[in-house]
């Protein structure tokens, strides 16, 4: 191969990676359930309006003057999908009782009162509009802002073409096309947005857990519960030792019980009985069978096993193992070093795959009231919403929370709104928490009536942020509950 060739593979490899990333920036911006609602926003009701346009050209006598309230009760719609406003029956009831309202109006201030001057509206004909859309949009429960618009537009179309009931069947018609569009995008996309755009909930089916620690089989339960939760979940077992000899003589002895499904094995041992320290070797095969052997009876998923001499770099050969095996979460066992994480989970933090890291503060198995604390919508939090439901199951119980330290009440009222829009596209028992106090005691006084917290790792946050205040997870070491730290990269 030239020179030039290998330049050639090198930028085009690049330009791939760099077409990646932005396309999950993309992906995790898309994410935000604002952003896709301001894009929809963006997007779909000019498209919507303009179809109601084209139709209006090909049919004679529809006045352009229903496009107005028409725009802004669309704008509605999409702005809030989940709020008072969005139903396709008050859209459509209340657009078109305004304006039959005010086409009643029209015809009884006319017959009753007097006849304005051509080209003149009737100042009766628009008190009464008025008075009766909001008296006939109360008693039917049909209150819709718009209402009100045409309405009073129906007087304008009498003052300028004498046709106000050819405006009220548009306005009839046009809202319904309008409101079928938004109906469609709402259930087809809206509704369904954590299938289509939430990565947290298309991956994190094959977990890699490194066996590192005393507590790694308690890590590897609470792998294979958020494996179980997927038809293909997996759970792949990492042994990661110091030596390649030591490797292999565990490969030969897992290869000898036929419990490994994965060829791992770089070299081979003819009798694991001559290589030095067989009893470590075989205890810890015994470890690794016990523990796949309970995985797959508990949680009926795979469980494969794969031995790696750790070498230096521990890390970077559980990342490159996680590679191999096919698998999208690492989740590993706490470790602190002077009241910083190791080494090794801040190594994995850097790679590629997503990490979550565990410590288990008892022999808990199953992990059913789950706690999970948010600064606001984002990938990460998905992540931990969509892992803290899989381990709820429908039988427990997730409660997000938000802490807003002493704010405001519409601060408040914002946080409710961001919670809502983050577990809606969740199943399940999901309850949200608005707390007006800081994290630190909200967990302090709380975190004991859970069995796991999750939280996110902070590692979008500025140095000086940082630097001022450290990651909540690095603060809660007197927590007297597991604790669950997610990352994705």
């Amino acid at each position: 191969m030239s020179r030039l060739q290998a330049s050639a593979r090198l930028v085009a490899g690049q330009i791939r990676r760099v077409g990646r990333q932005r396309w999950r920036d993309l992906r995790r911006w898309l994410e935000a359930t604002q952003n896709i609602v301001h894009l929809s926003i963006l997007l779909l009701v000019p498209l919507l309006i303009g179809l109601v346009t084209a139709i209006s050209n090909a049919l004679p006598g529809l006045s352009f003057l229903l496009y107005p309230p028409l725009a802004a009760g669309a704008f509605t719609l999409f702005a809030d999908p989940e709020g008072r406003y969005a139903s396709v029956s008050r859209f459509v009831g209340g657009l078109t009782v305004g304006a039959v309202c005010g086409w009643l109006a029209v015809i009884t201030a006319s017959a009753l009162i007097y006849e304005p001057a051509p080209n003149k509206i009737n100042p009766v004909g628009a008190t009464l509009a008025i008075f009766l859309t909001g008296l006939v949009t109360w008693l039917l429960d049909t209150e819709e802002p718009a209402a009100f618009s045409t309405a009073l537009l129906t007087l304008f179309v009498q003052a300028q073409v004498d046709r106000p009931e050819i405006y009220v069947l548009s306005v009839a018609a046009s809202s319904a096309l309008v409101a079928g569009g938004f109906d469609l995008w709402r259930r087809v996309l809206y509704e369904r947005r954590d299938q289509y755009l939430y990565e947290a909930t298309q991956g994190d089916d094959h977990i890699l857990v490194p066996m590192r620690g005393p507590r790694a089989e308690n890590t590897a339960k609470l792998a294979a519960s958020l494996a179980e939760a997927h038809r293909a979940g997996k759970v792949v077992l990492l042994d990661l030792v110091a030596e390649e000899w030591m490797a292999d003589a565990e490969r030969a002895l897992l290869a000898e019980h036929s419990t490994t499904r994965l060829p791992q094995a770089t070299g081979r041992v003819d009798n694991p009985d001559d290589v030095p320290d067989h009893e470590a070797v075989a205890e810890a095969v015994d470890r690794l069978e016990i523990q796949a052997h309970e995985i797959e009876r508990s949680a009926d998923v795979p469980c494969e096993v794969i031995v790696a001499a750790g070498g230096p770099e521990p890390a970077q050969t559980a990342l490159r193992a996680a590679q191999r095996a096919n698998c999208d979460l690492v989740a590993t066992p706490y470790e602190a070093d002077e009241e910083q994480l190791s080494q090794f989970v801040r190594t994995l933090f850097n790679g590629e795959h997503d990490v979550l890291v565990h410590r288990a503060n008892s022999d808990k198995t199953t992990w059913k009231r789950v706690l999970v604390p948010v600064r606001g919508t984002s990938d990460v939090a998905h992540g931990m919403v969509d892992f803290a439901a899989r381990l709820a199951g429908s039988t427990g119980f997730v409660s997000v929370a938000n802490c807003t330290g002493s704010g405001t009440e519409r601060g408040r009222r914002q946080a409710e709104s961001m919670l809502s829009d983050l577990v809606e596209p969740f199943a399940g028992p999901i309850e949200t928490r608005v707390a007006t106090m800081d994290i630190d005691p909200f967990l302090e006084h709380n975190a004991s009536e859970y069995d796991l917290v999750i939280m996110g790792a902070s590692r979008n946050r500025s140095l000086a942020s940082r630097l001022l205040t450290p990651p909540t997870f690095q603060r809660v070491g007197d927590l007297d509950t597991d604790v669950m730290i997610v990352d994705r990269n």
